[in-house]
């Protein structure tokens, strides 16, 4: 069969999916709790593909990833719920709305959050390692704080006041304040993780992928070949941050979830938990970022589901000092000190599951 027909078939099959999971999601999963964790998860495999591109294939270190998530979720709620308002605000988010308030919403997080990568890689051309970590870290932080500040009773012109209009601490709820346009239901988001983990995918298996790992490797010697340093690390900073602007787009509108946007979504603990997904599934996996972002995801809620047990409750009331949350994050420094010395690589290192043999220039796990 042509090569060309098999691309099409797929092409046809993976849309038909992504059209399934709108109607079929509500009915193979009715409680509202548990498809909100599969959306979420869902959202997490976009989050983790974007990142990997910096932190796997590029092998940068940034720890900064949820203030372009951040970015994407804040612009991408600004236009779909200017979009819905200019619609009449209709009371059911239907699905052939979503296709006039959904794409816009995307593309504009994308290029803003595209925008602010090209401005951070700049200095991932002096940077490496644990200075560019900080560099990425402090970007995150001047975002969260700089909106969770803000007050909309500063002098108008102001940035203060632009930021103000994003609602502070208080969140963002769309312009009356009503709640967040929540327009990005299954087809969405199952077709935004397929679509990322088919970028992604090309993206780690084309000259441009195999130039970045170059990079990765050895830089001058990349370098002495003909790739250019400069080109291959602000673009990869431009896309990973793209894909997570895309992601908060997606996070911001999603149905089912919160409806409003809050600085304290972005913090540090979003980073680590991003980074996570990728280190546990093999920096530079396409497969491995895919499975860290549903095992995170999980992990995180079956967490919640325990704290919320009556013994634990219990507990915590005894003991009303101990953070249980800041107590999961031991737990994950753990996980990943007892993975790096006895999976250095990662679950799949750089591998994947349908292309299992060892990449050039890879080492052995």
């Amino acid at each position: 069969m042509p090569s060309w027909i098999n691309r099409g078939f797929t092409t046809v099959l993976l849309v038909a999916i992504a059209f399934a999971a709108e109607h079929a999601l509500p009915l193979i999963i009715p409680d509202t709790a548990w498809r909100v964790l599969v959306q979420q998860a869902l959202v997490a495999v976009v989050i983790a593909l974007s990142l990997n591109v910096i932190n796997g294939m590029a092998g940068q270190f940034s720890i900064g990833h949820a203030g372009f998530v951040g970015m994407g979720a804040y612009t991408g709620a600004v236009v779909a719920s200017s979009i819905h308002h200019a619609l009449g605000s209709p009371s059911e988010y239907s699905f052939a709305h979503s296709f006039a308030i959904v794409p816009p919403s995307i593309i504009a997080a994308g290029l803003v959050a595209g925008a602010f990568g090209f401005l951070l890689g700049l200095p991932s051309l002096r940077l490496k390692g644990d200075y560019l970590a900080i560099v990425t870290l402090g970007f995150a932080e001047i975002f969260r704080l700089l909106i969770a500040t803000s007050s909309p009773g500063a002098p108008e012109g102001t940035l203060s006041h632009f930021l103000g209009q994003l609602g502070g601490q208080q969140g963002y709820g769309g312009p009356e304040d009503r709640g967040i346009a929540q327009y990005a239901g299954g087809f969405w988001l199952v077709g935004g993780a397929i679509l990322s983990v088919i970028v992604a995918w090309r993206l780690k298996f084309s000259g441009w992928g195999r130039a970045l790992r170059a990079l990765r490797e050895n830089e001058v010697a990349a370098a002495a070949v003909g790739v250019d340093p400069t080109r291959y690390k602000v673009t990869s900073f431009v896309i990973s941050a793209m894909g997570g602007g895309v992601a908060g787009a997606l996070l911001a509108q999603m149905r089912d979830g919160t409806p409003t946007v809050q600085p304290d979504q972005f913090n540090f603990f979003f980073s680590f938990d991003a980074i996570t997904m990728v280190i546990l599934g093999g920096s530079g996996s396409v497969s491995g970022a895919v499975i860290g972002g549903i095992f995170i995801t999980v992990t995180n809620r079956i967490i919640e589901q325990l704290q919320r047990l009556d013994s634990v409750e219990a507990f915590t009331r005894e003991h009303p000092d101990l953070d249980l949350n800041a107590l999961r994050m031991v737990v994950y420094a753990a996980v990943l000190v007892v993975l790096m010395v006895l999976r250095p690589s990662g679950i799949f290192g750089e591998r994947e599951i349908a292309k299992l043999r060892r990449l050039p220039g890879e080492k052995a796990a």
